[in-house]
């Protein structure tokens, strides 16, 4: 494909194959996505309707876009020929008969053998009823070409050279190859970040067997369960857990972060992380597509391949643009020919108009940004869900934070122990961590930490979690309830009344009386103040959204610099959702920041759903970004990078049309000869990329 027309005519061809809900086709990378109904849509059928288009589809595989040593061969011997042929034209102007076939000579085989893929694929475009760029580069040079041989074999050759425009018709073949291979070059720097990350994970590895012996082996026949030894230097070939030794880890590669990661026995291992200073073994848990640098290699795919809303527009513009375009040369020349001028003086302006009017960079404006745009965020640890997200992201007003785990540390501890009757603050301690130990919830593991136990303990029966409220269970024998003040009284136990303190209360009844009351405190994690002081520059208001109580939200906003008036507290997690919906009502674009499973309505709610990398699955899948680093500044980054890019889109969108809009009445004038439309039709496209290449600085 070269142009934007192409795009919606292939796009075109799959939508009428039956079974096919939807596609979306991708200029920059060469890929069509398609959504089947149903199962029995047979892969031949989707290539079939592609080649009856007039272009060929197989079976995707990853590759990175990239010049070719046939398109730079190609380029060297078209630029060979053309050279003496522009010195010819260009510095003889009183050219007997044998050097005008000279010109002949030399410019044929640039116009139909250079250029063959400009006529081929152009004439199917145009036998098809869509012509495309390339019907338009055929059209301009075979016209020039074809008026140049006539004025060749039958003018007199006193009047012969005023019918000669060999050159116009080579040099227009050159620069659009000149133009395709800059841009064809451009695009692959566009995608390296595809390819920098396939390179991470290593071929081979150093497997440990049963018997303590080791020796190297192929990755891809690595299976789960398996022992591997990365030694100091060596990258980590598969995800794991770090059975023994001690090292530090370079994460960089997953969360943009430069200062490596502490690693001893039980610690996760990430496939595709370097190994800085000890030897360790590790027992691989995940491989193949199921790994972590296998799914960000294939968020980032994703992301790449897609659309933003505002590229849909241009590529419907595009795809009547060409005909237009083809009928506007044509009145061109007609209007010329009337007005009694020659049919050289009339063709030149004619054949202009189809060289400066390509709608390439129009195609290229959206998904070359899109490529750079989230390869460069992948890059920082900003994973980007797709086009859509970007166009999202620039227009956020308000972000809101979850508290727990994402603007704190998520890592409470219990700060004090108050005791009721007869049990004391160690004995409350065990019987809560008992029944607690297999929950998951930051506030659970601080009672456990706190109790001091390392394995669970008694006999614990009659299990309950309530959602957003605590939990219920027996220990040897003793009916315990475990959680916040509503749960209490919902239960019908009494709780002694407390003042508001910047702290979380969790409190424990045995047998229907209160036993105990945990008090519970998170701290600030170190770059949250930064972080909203970075979005409130930005002009966007910041809000804490959280379940605990009023105080102990305040004192967190105080510390983090959100203003009281924008803590929302005591919000159940089905509540959250509809908070966010409150805001929308008020006109407001929301951004959700959260990382565990309570989050996740608020996530999808919300214009744009960020979720910290450490957080839940079903977190991560209701966002449109996910943030791999534990730091909270990756929330003003990747807003920062999502405006970047999608400005970007709309700096390339708008000169695309500038462009165009200026140049035609410019060749329509007469005012650019074929020469400079088909240079400067070049440099558009090549200016596209390059505007997006700047991305990669961010």
């Amino acid at each position: 494909m070269t142009c934007a027309s192409c795009v919606r005519h292939v796009e075109k061809a799959l939508g009428k194959v039956a079974g096919v809900e939807s596609v979306s086709v991708n200029l920059a990378t060469s890929k069509a996505e398609v959504s089947l109904t149903s199962d029995g849509v047979a892969q031949e059928a989707l290539f079939a309707a592609v080649s009856k288009a007039g272009y060929q589809a197989s079976p995707y595989a990853r590759k990175v876009v990239s010049k070719t040593s046939s398109d730079l061969l190609n380029l060297w011997v078209a630029t060979g020929l053309t050279l003496p042929v522009f010195c010819l034209s260009m510095f003889w102007h009183s050219r007997p008969f044998w050097a005008n076939v000279v010109l002949f000579v030399l410019s044929t085989p640039i116009v139909f053998l250079n250029g063959w893929r400009f006529i081929s694929t152009g004439t199917k475009s145009l036998m098809h009823f869509a012509p495309t760029m390339d019907a338009l580069i055929a059209m301009g040079s075979v016209s020039a070409w074809g008026f140049s041989v006539y004025g060749l074999f039958f003018i007199p050759e006193h009047h012969q050279n005023h019918y000669i425009y060999f050159e116009t018709a080579a040099v227009m073949v050159t620069l659009i190859l000149f133009g395709r291979y800059l841009e064809s070059s451009a695009k692959g720097r566009a995608s390296s970040a595809i390819e920098q990350l396939m390179n991470l994970s290593p071929v081979t590895a150093m497997q440990v067997m049963p018997g303590g012996t080791e020796k190297e082996v192929l990755v891809s026949i690595v299976r789960p369960g398996d022992r591997l030894r990365a030694r100091p230097g060596e990258r980590i070939a598969l995800d794991g857990t770090i059975m023994e030794g001690e090292t530090s880890v370079d994460e960089s590669m997953l969360t943009g972060e430069s200062l490596p990661v502490e690693k001893k026995p039980g610690d996760s291992a990430t496939g595709g992380t370097l190994n800085l200073s000890g030897s360790i073994v590790y027992q691989v848990s995940k491989v193949g597509a199921d790994t972590v640098l296998a799914q960000i290699v294939k968020m980032v795919e994703r992301a790449q391949g897609s659309k933003a809303p505002v590229q849909r527009l241009a590529d419907r513009i595009a795809s009547v643009f060409v005909p237009i375009v083809i009928l506007i040369a044509l009145a061109t020349l007609a209007v010329y020919l009337v007005m009694g001028r020659g049919i050289a003086e009339s063709l030149i302006p004619a054949v202009a108009v189809l060289a400066i009017a390509c709608p390439c960079a129009l195609g290229l404006a959206t998904p070359t940004a899109i490529m750079v745009g989230t390869g460069r965020g992948a890059q920082k640890g900003i994973l980007i869900r797709d086009g859509e997200s970007l166009e999202r992201a620039h227009g956020i007003t308000d972000v809101v934070f979850d508290k727990t785990g994402t603007i704190t540390e998520g890592k409470p501890e219990v700060v004090g122990v108050e005791t009721f009757g007869s049990m004391g603050a160690d004995e409350a301690a065990t019987i809560a961590a008992a029944a607690e130990w297999r929950s998951e919830h930051p506030l659970a593991k601080a009672i456990v930490r706190f109790s001091g136990l390392t394995e669970p303990y008694g006999n614990i029966e009659e299990f309950t979690s309530y959602f957003g409220g605590g939990i219920s269970a027996t220990v040897n024998g003793k009916r315990c309830l475990i959680g916040n003040a509503r749960l209490m009284e919902t239960n019908g136990i009494v709780v002694p009344p407390r003042e508001a303190q910047a702290f979380t209360s969790v409190w424990l009844a045995v047998d229907g009386q209160a036993a105990a009351h945990f008090q519970i405190a998170d701290k600030l994690s170190p770059q949250s103040k930064e972080a909203v002081k970075r979005l409130q520059e930005s002009g966007m208001a910041v809000w804490l959204l959280t379940g605990d109580h009023q105080a102990a939200a305040e004192s967190i906003a105080d510390q983090a610099g959100i203003p009281r008036e924008c803590v929302i507290a005591g919000v159940r997690p089905e509540q959250k959702g509809e908070h966010i919906r409150l805001l929308q009502q008020k006109g407001k674009k929301v951004a959700m920041i959260g990382d565990g499973i309570n989050d996740a309505p608020a996530l999808a709610q919300a214009d744009l759903g960020i979720a910290m990398g450490h957080g839940t699955d079903i977190a991560i899948e209701s966002a449109h970004i996910v943030l791999m680093k534990a730091s909270v500044m990756g929330v003003p980054e990747a807003i920062d990078l999502s405006r970047a890019t999608f400005g970007i889109i709309r700096q390339n969108l708008f000169w695309a049309f500038f462009y165009n809009v200026l140049a035609i009445p410019l060749a329509i004038a007469g005012l650019l000869s074929p020469m400079i439309a088909a240079g400067a039709m070049a440099f558009s496209s090549v200016s596209v990329v390059g505007n997006s290449l700047r991305l990669r600085k961010r």
